[in-house]
Protein backbone atom coordinates (compact mmCIF):
# COMPACT_ATOMS: atom_id res chain seq x y z
CA UNK A 1 0.00 0.00 0.00
CA UNK A 2 1.15 3.14 -1.26
CA UNK A 3 1.05 6.74 0.88
CA UNK A 4 2.10 10.42 0.49
CA UNK A 5 1.99 12.83 3.88
CA UNK A 6 1.03 15.75 1.92
CA UNK A 7 2.74 18.07 3.98
CA UNK A 8 5.14 21.14 2.56
CA UNK A 9 9.15 21.40 3.06
CA UNK A 10 9.35 23.12 6.54
CA UNK A 11 5.96 21.56 8.11
CA UNK A 12 8.37 19.55 9.89
CA UNK A 13 11.47 21.83 10.41
CA UNK A 14 9.71 24.72 12.13
CA UNK A 15 6.69 23.66 14.18
CA UNK A 16 5.75 26.71 15.15
CA UNK A 17 2.75 27.55 12.84
CA UNK A 18 3.49 31.40 13.63
CA UNK A 19 6.27 30.85 11.33
CA UNK A 20 4.52 29.19 8.32
CA UNK A 21 3.66 32.02 6.42
CA UNK A 22 7.07 33.40 6.31
CA UNK A 23 8.54 30.38 3.77
CA UNK A 24 8.16 29.71 0.17
CA UNK A 25 5.06 27.30 -0.62
CA UNK A 26 5.92 24.81 -2.69
CA UNK A 27 3.25 22.12 -1.81
CA UNK A 28 1.20 22.37 -5.05
CA UNK A 29 3.96 21.59 -7.73
CA UNK A 30 5.40 19.12 -5.23
CA UNK A 31 2.26 16.69 -5.35
CA UNK A 32 1.05 17.04 -8.77
CA UNK A 33 4.61 15.94 -9.57
CA UNK A 34 3.79 12.71 -7.17
CA UNK A 35 0.13 12.89 -9.02
CA UNK A 36 2.60 12.49 -12.38
CA UNK A 37 4.31 9.76 -11.36
CA UNK A 38 1.41 7.91 -10.31
CA UNK A 39 -0.78 8.49 -13.41
CA UNK A 40 2.86 7.06 -15.57
CA UNK A 41 2.32 3.54 -13.53
CA UNK A 42 -2.03 3.64 -12.93
CA UNK A 43 -0.98 3.80 -9.48
CA UNK A 44 -3.21 4.12 -6.47
CA UNK A 45 -2.81 5.81 -3.52
CA UNK A 46 -3.65 7.29 0.37
CA UNK A 47 -2.72 10.93 0.43
CA UNK A 48 -2.90 12.16 4.10
CA UNK A 49 -3.15 15.32 3.62
CA UNK A 50 -2.36 18.24 6.53
CA UNK A 51 -5.15 20.49 7.08
CA UNK A 52 -3.33 23.63 7.18
CA UNK A 53 -2.06 22.67 3.67
CA UNK A 54 -6.33 21.58 2.52
CA UNK A 55 -6.86 25.33 3.47
CA UNK A 56 -4.46 26.99 1.65
CA UNK A 57 -5.17 24.86 -1.24
CA UNK A 58 -8.57 23.49 -1.51
CA UNK A 59 -7.85 22.89 -5.44
CA UNK A 60 -5.38 20.33 -4.60
CA UNK A 61 -7.47 18.15 -2.47
CA UNK A 62 -9.98 18.30 -5.18
CA UNK A 63 -7.37 17.29 -7.89
CA UNK A 64 -5.94 13.99 -5.86
CA UNK A 65 -9.57 13.25 -5.23
CA UNK A 66 -10.57 12.82 -8.90
CA UNK A 67 -7.60 11.19 -9.32
CA UNK A 68 -8.69 8.14 -8.02
CA UNK A 69 -6.91 8.60 -4.85
CA UNK A 70 -7.85 8.45 -0.96
CA UNK A 71 -7.75 11.00 0.93
CA UNK A 72 -7.31 11.02 4.77
CA UNK A 73 -6.35 13.10 7.41
CA UNK A 74 -2.58 14.00 8.86
CA UNK A 75 -4.36 16.33 11.64
CA UNK A 76 -4.16 19.93 11.00
CA UNK A 77 -1.29 21.77 12.56
CA UNK A 78 1.34 19.05 12.27
CA UNK A 79 1.12 18.81 16.26
CA UNK A 80 3.53 15.95 17.96
CA UNK A 81 0.23 14.12 19.42
CA UNK A 82 2.26 13.18 22.50
CA UNK A 83 2.48 17.10 23.31
CA UNK A 84 -1.18 17.79 23.38
CA UNK A 85 -3.85 16.90 25.32
CA UNK A 86 -7.07 14.67 24.43
CA UNK A 87 -8.69 17.83 23.74
CA UNK A 88 -6.44 19.59 22.34
CA UNK A 89 -5.99 16.16 19.89
CA UNK A 90 -9.94 15.93 19.09
CA UNK A 91 -9.91 19.72 18.44
CA UNK A 92 -6.82 19.34 15.32
CA UNK A 93 -8.22 16.16 14.08
CA UNK A 94 -11.55 17.23 13.94
CA UNK A 95 -10.87 20.71 12.50
CA UNK A 96 -8.92 18.64 9.24
CA UNK A 97 -11.89 16.21 9.10
CA UNK A 98 -14.45 18.98 8.37
CA UNK A 99 -12.12 20.87 5.96
CA UNK A 100 -11.33 17.66 4.00
CA UNK A 101 -14.87 16.07 4.64
CA UNK A 102 -16.56 19.19 2.71
CA UNK A 103 -13.40 20.18 -0.08
CA UNK A 104 -13.76 15.90 -1.69
CA UNK A 105 -17.68 15.84 -0.51
CA UNK A 106 -17.41 12.38 1.31
CA UNK A 107 -16.40 10.93 4.44
CA UNK A 108 -13.19 10.43 5.57
CA UNK A 109 -11.82 7.07 7.18
CA UNK A 110 -7.84 7.27 7.64
CA UNK A 111 -5.61 9.22 9.91
CA UNK A 112 -1.64 9.39 10.04
CA UNK A 113 -0.15 11.50 13.34
CA UNK A 114 2.53 13.91 12.43
CA UNK A 115 6.22 12.57 13.22
CA UNK A 116 4.37 9.39 13.32
CA UNK A 117 3.71 9.92 17.11
CA UNK A 118 1.20 8.04 18.35
CA UNK A 119 3.45 6.11 20.86
CA UNK A 120 3.23 4.19 24.33
CA UNK A 121 2.83 7.82 25.60
CA UNK A 122 -0.05 8.82 23.48
CA UNK A 123 -1.79 5.36 22.76
CA UNK A 124 -5.32 7.14 24.20
CA UNK A 125 -5.51 8.67 20.69
CA UNK A 126 -6.60 5.57 19.29
CA UNK A 127 -9.89 6.05 21.12
CA UNK A 128 -10.43 9.75 20.24
CA UNK A 129 -10.53 8.47 16.43
CA UNK A 130 -12.41 5.98 16.60
CA UNK A 131 -14.92 8.66 18.34
CA UNK A 132 -14.56 10.69 15.63
CA UNK A 133 -15.46 8.01 12.96
CA UNK A 134 -12.35 7.07 11.75
CA UNK A 135 -11.93 3.40 10.72
CA UNK A 136 -8.16 3.29 10.77
CA UNK A 137 -5.13 4.84 11.96
CA UNK A 138 -1.70 4.47 10.47
CA UNK A 139 0.51 6.34 12.85
CA UNK A 140 2.41 3.57 14.59
CA UNK A 141 6.22 2.65 13.86
CA UNK A 142 7.66 -0.65 15.68
CA UNK A 143 11.42 1.10 15.43
CA UNK A 144 13.38 3.04 17.59
CA UNK A 145 13.79 6.48 16.99
CA UNK A 146 14.05 9.86 19.23
CA UNK A 147 10.86 11.59 17.44
CA UNK A 148 8.55 8.35 17.72
CA UNK A 149 8.35 4.91 17.45
CA UNK A 150 7.28 1.49 19.71
CA UNK A 151 9.94 -0.50 19.75
CA UNK A 152 9.08 -4.14 20.14
CA UNK A 153 5.61 -2.86 18.48
CA UNK A 154 3.06 -5.14 16.56
CA UNK A 155 4.40 -5.12 13.07
CA UNK A 156 1.38 -5.85 11.13
CA UNK A 157 -2.49 -4.45 11.30
CA UNK A 158 -4.41 -5.43 14.19
CA UNK A 159 -7.61 -3.71 16.13
CA UNK A 160 -7.09 -1.83 18.76
CA UNK A 161 -8.93 -1.93 22.35
CA UNK A 162 -11.36 0.49 20.62
CA UNK A 163 -11.97 -1.13 17.68
CA UNK A 164 -9.81 1.23 15.38
CA UNK A 165 -7.69 -0.74 12.57
CA UNK A 166 -4.15 0.05 13.63
CA UNK A 167 -2.10 -0.09 10.27
CA UNK A 168 1.64 0.13 11.69
CA UNK A 169 4.85 1.41 8.82
CA UNK A 170 6.75 -1.34 7.46
CA UNK A 171 9.40 -2.67 9.10
CA UNK A 172 12.16 -6.14 8.52
CA UNK A 173 12.89 -8.28 11.52
CA UNK A 174 16.83 -9.47 10.58
CA UNK A 175 17.71 -11.36 13.88
CA UNK A 176 16.88 -9.35 17.04
CA UNK A 177 17.22 -5.56 14.94
CA UNK A 178 13.87 -3.98 13.17
CA UNK A 179 15.24 -2.55 10.18
CA UNK A 180 12.80 0.33 8.79
CA UNK A 181 12.14 -0.51 4.57
CA UNK A 182 9.10 2.07 4.26
CA UNK A 183 9.84 4.99 2.43
CA UNK A 184 10.92 8.44 3.27
CA UNK A 185 14.31 9.03 4.93
CA UNK A 186 15.03 5.71 4.81
CA UNK A 187 14.17 5.15 1.66
CA UNK A 188 17.01 7.97 0.62
CA UNK A 189 19.30 6.63 2.83
CA UNK A 190 19.24 2.71 2.26
CA UNK A 191 20.25 1.64 -1.40
CA UNK A 192 17.60 0.73 -3.48
CA UNK A 193 18.64 -3.05 -3.76
CA UNK A 194 18.13 -3.68 -0.36
CA UNK A 195 15.11 -2.13 -0.04
CA UNK A 196 13.90 -3.84 -3.13
CA UNK A 197 15.24 -7.23 -1.58
CA UNK A 198 13.55 -6.69 2.37
CA UNK A 199 9.90 -5.78 0.40
CA UNK A 200 10.35 -8.93 -2.10
CA UNK A 201 10.88 -10.77 1.70
CA UNK A 202 8.31 -9.66 3.10
CA UNK A 203 5.39 -10.41 0.28
CA UNK A 204 6.93 -14.15 -0.13
CA UNK A 205 6.12 -14.61 4.38
CA UNK A 206 2.66 -13.09 3.31
CA UNK A 207 2.89 -9.99 4.85
CA UNK A 208 1.60 -6.21 3.28
CA UNK A 209 4.00 -3.41 3.12
CA UNK A 210 3.05 -0.05 4.01
CA UNK A 211 5.05 2.70 2.26
CA UNK A 212 5.16 6.31 2.57
CA UNK A 213 6.44 9.39 1.29
CA UNK A 214 6.38 13.36 1.44
CA UNK A 215 6.00 15.08 -1.61
CA UNK A 216 8.99 17.94 -0.67
CA UNK A 217 11.20 14.49 -0.88
CA UNK A 218 11.00 15.15 -4.87
CA UNK A 219 11.79 18.90 -4.68
CA UNK A 220 15.30 18.77 -4.73
CA UNK A 221 15.10 22.58 -5.42
CA UNK A 222 13.60 23.14 -2.12
CA UNK A 223 15.54 26.31 0.15
CA UNK A 224 18.04 25.11 2.45
CA UNK A 225 17.69 26.55 5.75
CA UNK A 226 20.07 26.46 8.74
CA UNK A 227 19.55 22.82 10.94
CA UNK A 228 20.93 21.32 13.29
CA UNK A 229 23.93 18.76 11.52
CA UNK A 230 21.33 15.35 12.07
CA UNK A 231 18.39 17.34 10.91
CA UNK A 232 19.89 18.79 7.66
CA UNK A 233 20.80 15.28 7.05
CA UNK A 234 17.77 13.65 7.27
CA UNK A 235 16.03 16.20 5.38
CA UNK A 236 17.98 17.30 2.43
CA UNK A 237 19.77 14.07 1.95
CA UNK A 238 19.69 12.47 -1.94
CA UNK A 239 15.79 14.66 -2.58
CA UNK A 240 17.54 14.24 -6.68
CA UNK A 241 17.20 10.70 -6.62
CA UNK A 242 13.85 9.73 -4.75
CA UNK A 243 11.89 10.07 -8.15
CA UNK A 244 14.07 7.53 -10.23
CA UNK A 245 13.65 5.35 -7.23
CA UNK A 246 10.34 5.68 -6.55
CA UNK A 247 9.48 4.88 -10.43
CA UNK A 248 11.60 1.89 -10.06
CA UNK A 249 9.58 0.85 -7.25
CA UNK A 250 6.22 1.11 -8.65
CA UNK A 251 7.13 -0.66 -11.87
CA UNK A 252 8.49 -3.73 -9.95
CA UNK A 253 5.81 -3.74 -7.51
CA UNK A 254 2.03 -3.21 -7.48
CA UNK A 255 0.86 -0.71 -5.12
CA UNK A 256 -2.77 0.41 -4.31
CA UNK A 257 -4.48 2.53 -1.77
CA UNK A 258 -5.02 1.55 2.12
CA UNK A 259 -8.24 1.76 2.24
CA UNK A 260 -8.56 -0.37 -0.98
CA UNK A 261 -5.48 -2.51 0.14
CA UNK A 262 -6.88 -3.82 3.38
CA UNK A 263 -11.10 -3.49 2.03
CA UNK A 264 -12.05 -0.73 4.48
Amino acid sequence: MMSIDVEDWYHCLDENPLHWHTYEDRVVPAVRRVLRVFADRGTCATFFVLGYVAEKHPELIREIHCAGHEIASHGYAHRFVYGQSPAEFKEDVTRSLVLLSAIIDKPVVGYRAPYFSITRKSLWAFAVLRELGLSYDSSTFPVLNHRYGIPGGRRLPYRTESGLLEVPLSTYPAGGLTIPCCGGVYFRLIPYEFVRRMIRSLNRRGEPVIFYLHPWEMDAGQPRIPLPAGLRLRHYWQLEKTEGALRKLLHEFPFTSIKKGLRI
